[in-house]
């Protein structure tokens, strides 16, 4: 950092704000005991911002390089742990708290920008040897693990009130940044990596840790408010209004982010930074290190042993599993079963917390919460299936997916994740299909009234997969659809005509595209024309088409097995697009399904043709819908094969962190007002750059070169794995296909039938 140029702050300061910030950044150390640092926190906060912006840049590359000299960034850093402590009982360090977190941030957001390779030791958070100390201070303890057990402390003791909302803000956004070193890391991360303040986060106390994500999900669930007093002050602006432009320079200040949103009523923004910190800490990898003793087996002798290796390996995420273990504060299993957990667990108001998600799933962290709770926290996901409005939750998801077709973005793929999950259970389907909507205003293309929350979601997935049909060509998305739907369907009950006509439809687009790759290999065949890459593309891109016409094909037989007298919508549709299964009849992969099909068809059309003989009956669609359903009361499944029901489930892949650490990051740079532009440095990895991955998947067609494993590999796939590394389908029985995830360089997703 000492290479970096110098760059002169403006002459002749003309605040004691302004006096007072450059003497911080200049090369004078000033004791941690000095009455400088006084003087400087108790500044008032606005003041600090609006007098000291115009010469934020220039102080912080003045503060780089003379920090290694002063020690400054760690004795802010001191007096921000005493600010703390002193705050916890006296509400008049508030604003030396408030002022330390503030400087500390913009400080660590340029060193970590700036830094290289050797970024811990820019950061020089450690006092000379020589610094004179308070008495009783203890000069060689490690300063982040101090600092953040006092931000830790404060955030998860005491509750967020007006005179404290701004500094439960700051300590946020503090602690945002300095987790921000992840941004440093490539996309997998190693035990090498220097993360020292989510490291000492992850050290902390589990009563410490269990008390932190209760006051972060209490904030998110409680949503407060900016106090009134922060924008106004009788007839003048406030605090917040105040700063204007002023802090606008700076952009990673919560305050500027204050600003900007004019204290839109609809939103929280400590709701936003509680919830993104949280979703930070539950997704970082935990590292633990040990010492191993390797011992040389060629040599029996006692002195054949080689010295300690230092070893590196993933332990238990401690905010991840409080989250996982938290309990409804209104009912507790456990306890009741006399059976309770041992330690301290984080106790919520699971009702309040449903009803919050409910309305926040527009946005893509909140999606990203649901996911973690009902993948992780069985007591959750269990009240989440035991609800009678289960339309709080799956109508905001169904209409992301509506509106998400239009662009391709992980949050098209959370969503389909947790309603893979939620359809892995029996009830949640059954009562998908009792619950009556009214209307669903914001689907366009049909007019849909009281229609079932099952029909909707029939419709909006089979959209999904006609759209991604054309447009994207994502084969994971096609899957997780299919297994969505593969899991409703034996219980279907009394599907709308729109949304059976769609199923319908859907198994017409997925032939058509067959016979078109069919008809190509066979035209090669025929040709004696020797293999290229083009045709070997064209045999893999069959083999995946031929395992989804098989899945839809086994919805449809599992709709007619288990639940015919009450679709009679379905076996219109069916009836009525006959002639698309006819081809398949004798196909050796469908042709034992299509058979089931023919049989109801032969058993209504037999009738029909009857009636028709002896009534003239016409075709009109209701007499023949009217048909089918009093001709249902008479059918007994005679003829039908039965197959063992297909069942999807989820399963996280092992190295979930390389998609989540990118994608969470990604999130927060974009939704709490933070600034990260990486520097030129040598040996960085620009990781930051996450918007490539709302892009995967567009070149389905272009096979990876050396890169086939299995059958059915092409670069889509490949892209849709890299996107969506964390993410692997199992399917029981895997008797049609099954979808996993490794990696070799690359992260491939292998399709292979096992028929």
């Amino acid at each position: 950092m000492g290479a970096v140029p110098s760059t002169p702050l403006p002459p002749s300061p003309t605040s004691p704000s302004e006096y007072l910030f450059e003497t911080l950044v200049g090369e004078k150390s000033f004791p941690i005991g000095s009455d400088f640092w006084q003087k400087l926190l108790l500044l008032p906060p606005i003041s600090l911002r609006s007098s000291t912006a115009h010469i934020l840049h220039a102080a912080c590359r003045l503060f780089a390089q003379n920090n290694s000299c002063t020690r400054h960034l760690a004795k802010v850093l001191i007096h921000l742990t005493w600010s703390l402590q002193e705050a916890m009982s006296n509400s008049g360090a508030y604003t030396k708290a408030v002022n330390a977190a503030y400087i500390s941030s913009v400080f660590f957001n340029y060193l970590i920008e700036n830094s290289g390779t050797e970024y811990i030791k820019d950061l020089c958070l450690s006092l000379d040897q020589n610094e004179p100390v308070p008495e009783g201070f203890v000069t060689d303890q490690n300063v982040e693990n101090l600092v953040l057990h006092s931000v830790l402390t404060f955030i998860g003791s005491v509750e967020v009130r007006p005179d404290t909302y701004l500094l439960h803000q700051e300590l946020l956004g503090f602690i945002l940044v300095g987790m921000a070193t992840q941004l440093l890391s490539g996309t997998s991360p190693r035990p090498i990596d220097v993360h020292p303040f989510i490291n000492a986060a992850m050290a902390q106390d589990i009563s410490l840790i269990c008390s932190v994500v209760h006051r972060l999900l209490l904030n998110y669930i409680e949503r407060p408010r900016v106090p009134s007093d922060m924008l106004t002050e009788g007839n003048q602006p406030g605090v917040l209004k105040r700063v204007g432009s002023a802090a606008a320079t700076f952009v990673l200040s919560p305050l500027n982010h204050l600003v900007h949103s004019g204290g839109d009523g609809s939103r929280s923004l400590l709701a936003d930074y509680s919830l993104n910190v949280l979703l930070v800490l539950i997704h970082y990898p935990n590292f633990l290190e040990s010492n191993d003793s390797l011992t040389d087996r060629s040599d029996d002798s006692p002195l054949s042993k080689s010295p300690s290796k230092l070893t590196s390996h993933f332990t238990i995420n401690p905010y991840y599993n409080a989250l996982n273990n938290a309990r409804d504060t209104e009912f507790d299993r456990l306890d009741v079963e006399q059976n309770a957990h041992s330690g301290p667990l984080v106790r919520l108001p699971f009702a309040s917390l449903f009803d919050t998600l409910g309305m926040c799933l527009s946005d893509e962290t909140a999606v990203l919460l649901l996911y973690s709770l009902i993948h992780g926290n069985s007591d959750f996901l269990e009240y989440v299936l035991v609800r009678t409005d289960l339309d709080t939750l799956v109508m905001p998801l169904l209409e992301t997916l509506y509106n998400a077709v239009k662009k391709m973005t992980n949050q098209m793929y959370m969503v389909l994740i947790v309603l893979l999950i939620l359809s892995q259970d029996s009830s949640f389907n059954a009562s998908i299909h009792k619950m009556m909507l009214p209307g669903v205003p914001w689907y366009k293309e049909q007019l849909l009234r009281q229609t079932s929350l099952g029909s909707l979601m029939v419709v909006i997935l089979v959209r999904t997969v006609n759209y991604n049909l054309s447009k994207l060509r994502d084969v994971y998305l096609h899957t997780t659809c299919l297994a969505v739907l593969a899991n409703m369907a034996p219980h279907v009950h009394r599907l709308s005509a729109y949304a059976s006509q769609r199923l319908v439809s859907l198994f017409y687009m997925l032939s058509h595209k067959y016979n078109k790759l069919a008809k190509f290999r066979e035209d090669k065949i025929h040709l004696a024309i020797e293999p290229d890459n083009s045709a070997e593309d064209k045999s893999a891109e069959l083999q995946i088409y031929t395992d989804f016409l098989r899945i839809v094909l086994e919805i449809l037989n599992a709709i007619l097995t288990y639940g015919l007298p009450q679709n009679p919508e379905v076996v219109y549709a069916i009836m009525h697009r006959q002639d698309v299964f006819q081809p398949f009849k004798n196909h050796p992969r469908f042709g034992e399904l299509v058979e089931n099909i023919c049989t109801v068809l032969n058993f209504f059309n037999s009738r029909l043709d009857a009636q028709n003989v002896v009534g003239g009956i016409g075709l009109s669609a209701e007499k023949v819908l009217q048909f089918i359903i009093s001709n249902s009361r008479s059918w007994r499944g005679e003829g039908m094969k039965m197959f063992t029901q297909l069942h999807f489930s989820y399963e996280q892949e092992s190295r979930h962190e390389e998609f989540f650490i990118p994608y969470v990051w990604q999130l927060v740079l974009s939704r709490c007002g933070m600034c990260f532009i990486p520097g030129q440095s040598a040996g960085r990895s620009n990781f930051a750059d996450t918007k490539q991955m709302d892009h995967q998947g567009e070149e389905f067609d272009k096979c990876k070169n050396g890169g086939m494993k299995g059958q059915g590999l092409c670069d889509g796939t490949i892209a849709a794995a890299i996107s969506w590394g964390s993410l692997s389908i199992v399917q029981i029985p895997p008797n049609i296909l099954w979808l996993m995830l490794e990696s070799s360089g690359d992260l491939l997703l292998v399709c292979r039938s096992l028929c």
